[in-house]
């Protein structure tokens, strides 16, 4: 969950990783730091502090240090407090190694206790010191071996995971990278490396990238033209390089004050990405080429699970009832950290789909990877192109939103979703299983979803920012909805809670009655999702009950729908659109309510405390 930048070329290497840094801030934020190799080698400068990048640009803005080559951290807390001391990067006993990493060493305080033995201390909390001062004293002990030996050796002691950064006093022009399970990138420019956990740090000079796989390391040097790259175990493979397709203009916050608002008025733009090339009209019909070679198996599936966490767990919710109403498969819904470690019953018979925008949420991918072990087909719902979870599923479908750089999720959401109704239709289709008129219909909603997306948000954005004035001072609230939008209603409540931190749960608007409407009191906000669908009339009978006990409803409704001013105090109107399609459409009010109240309460919307864009660590 933390940012890794890593750099050796031509450039001064200070402000190239301070800007990486802050590209990279959304990964984590509870401290910063950088050490470089000053030109003609002789020593490490290392500056780390707790806080923001920002802060550690001023600290360093007066440092005039030269260097061609250097590493740099910024970090989410695991082990240990945010402070100076268990900042990033961290020094070796011997002064020889300097490292910065992203992940857990899960037998740390073993390891600790070994050096202690060898009257080897710490001076942080972090496990990485400790992994720093194991990686200096192995070497010790093995002067003459070569880091490609030394380093799976040393690694055999080392449990967890990890995306490591490393400089080595006597190698001034070398970066050393080592990676299992968290990523790293490096990306390959004309006489440098820029190095980073994530392709927005490397962007701006490169967009030629390697991947590094799992329990892989690589030595960057300017003295070589490509990288060595070797396993820490026996696999071996030949490195292809690969082409960022965005470019720097998506990652900028473009005349918005935040990414987050930036990324809800993108929506249009990425739902329509996400059909493109994928619905062909003569005869009207989905192609999802990305799971085309595994069809057949899909279609002998007994039943499908489907794994995410937070916010793609939502939308997976709303993928159990598109498939089930659309394709008539059974679907199960799990939680991703919940699956892996509950000894499930998996069998080949059974196809398992992990949703993830990062394509590298720890929890996911260690299902994903336990179902495959297991004989299932697995397949990837992600975002980002060439990240872990494509790599290590047998198929998927790529959602193309675009870098979501804000911590709460939006654009991908909405694309995750289109993925999923075009998941559904195409599976229903192939299963003969949906009325052909259903079918149409669909698809042609889906075509005009990005239009209606866009007059949605214009049209509700400035009373829903009136809205949130009223919102900012409350503490507690409660949404509601059924069937397709029961889990729109938990998304509405996350983001709630993600950004503004006021207390917020979703529940099916018929459990209220069975517990929480104990919460009611006078002027609570209820947000109900009222459309006039299938469940309609029950859910008016829902609102009734919050109303007679004194609560403040604000109902999303269809447009056009004068019956539910009779009883909601406030009302947020959604086009019309067929039931499987309208979570496309419920999902943005919520979004923008939390963005507004976040704002008004001076929250930090896009870097909210104790968040971090991508979890990479259990």
């Amino acid at each position: 969950m933390c940012g890794i930048v890593a750099y050796t070329g031509f450039r001064q290497a200070v402000p190239l990783l301070l800007e990486g840094l802050k590209r990279l801030e959304y990964r984590g934020y509870d401290s910063a730091g950088l050490a470089v190799i000053s030109e003609g080698g002789k020593h490490f400068c290392v500056y780390k502090q707790a806080g923001k990048v920002s802060a550690l640009a001023r600290a360093l803005e007066t440092n005039g240090i030269s260097a061609r080559v250097g590493i740099a951290h910024t970090r989410w807390a695991t082990h240990g407090i945010p402070n100076d001391i268990n900042a990033h990067p961290h020094l070796s006993y011997d002064g020889e190694i300097v490292i910065v990493h992203n992940g857990i060493i899960e037998n740390y305080a073993s390891l600790r206790q070994r050096l202690e033995e060898k009257g080897i201390s710490c001076r942080s909390d972090t496990d990485t010191e400790v992994l720093v001062n194991w990686i200096a004293w192995y070497r010790q002990q093995h002067p003459q071996k070569p880091w490609r030996e030394i380093l799976p050796e040393a690694f055999r002691a080392v449990e967890g995971t990890f995306g490591i950064a490393m400089l080595v006093r006597s190698m001034p022009d070398v970066v050393i990278l080592v990676r299992r399970f968290s990523p790293l990138l490096i990306g390959i420019g004309q006489g440098e490396y820029i190095a980073a956990s994530d392709a927005t740090a490397i962007i701006p000079y490169t967009r030629r990238v390697i991947h590094l796989e799992e329990d892989e390391v690589a030595i960057l040097s300017t003295s070589r033209t490509d990288p060595e790259i070797f396993s820490l175990r026996e696999k071996q493979r030949t490195p292809q390089v690969e082409y960022i397709e965005w470019d720097l203009a998506t990652i900028e916050r473009g005349g918005y004050p935040h990414y987050m608002l930036k990324e809800i008025f993108e929506q249009p733009q990425a739902i329509r990405d996400c059909m493109r090339g994928r619905i062909r009209q003569e005869p009207l019909e989905v192609r999802l080429g990305g799971i085309s070679s595994v069809m057949d198996r899909i279609l002998a599936a007994r039943r499908l699970t489907l794994l995410g966490c937070g916010t793609s767990w939502h939308a997976a919710l709303v993928g159990e009832y598109l498939i089930e109403q659309l394709a008539r498969v059974p679907v199960e819904v799990e939680y991703a950290s919940e699956f892996r470690y509950r000894n499930p019953v998996i069998t080949p018979e059974d196809v398992i789909i992990g949703i993830s925008q990062s394509g590298e949420t720890a929890d996911t991918l260690g299902a994903l990877r336990m179902a495959k072990e297991r004989g299932a087909l697995v397949l990837g719902i992600t975002n980002v192109v060439g990240s872990s979870i494509p790599r290590e599923t047998h198929a998927g479908i790529y959602i193309h939103a675009g870098p979501e750089i804000g911590v709460a999720s939006t654009k991908a959401f909405t694309a995750q979703l289109t993925a999923l109704s075009l998941f559904a239709l195409h599976l229903g289709a192939s299963r003969y299983s949906i009325d052909r008129n259903l079918h149409d219909t669909l698809i042609e909603n889906l075509i005009e979803m990005p239009d209606l997306v866009n007059e949605t948000i214009h049209s509700l954005n400035p009373q829903v920012q009136a809205l949130a004035e009223k919102f900012a001072s409350v503490s507690n609230v409660l949404y509601l909805g059924r069937g397709y939008n029961f889990p729109v209603a938990l998304e509405g409540a996350l983001k709630l809670k993600e950004i503004s931190y006021i207390h917020a749960e979703g529940y099916p608007a018929a459990e209220m009655k069975h517990g929480p409407i104990a919460l009611i009191d006078e002027g609570m906000p209820v947000i109900v999702i009222a459309l006039r669908d299938s469940l309609y009339e029950k859910v008016i009978g829902n609102i009734q009950e919050v109303r007679s006990r004194g609560g403040w409803v604000i109902a999303i409704a269809t447009t056009g729908d004068k019956e539910i001013c009779h009883y909601a105090q406030e009302v947020l109107y959604v086009p019309e659109v067929p039931e499987p399609l309208s979570p496309m459409l419920t999902v943005l009010p919520m979004q923008l309510l939390a963005y507004y109240t976040a704002v008004i309460r001076g929250c930090d919307v896009d870097q909210p405390r104790n968040l971090a864009k991508s979890v990479t660590v259990e």
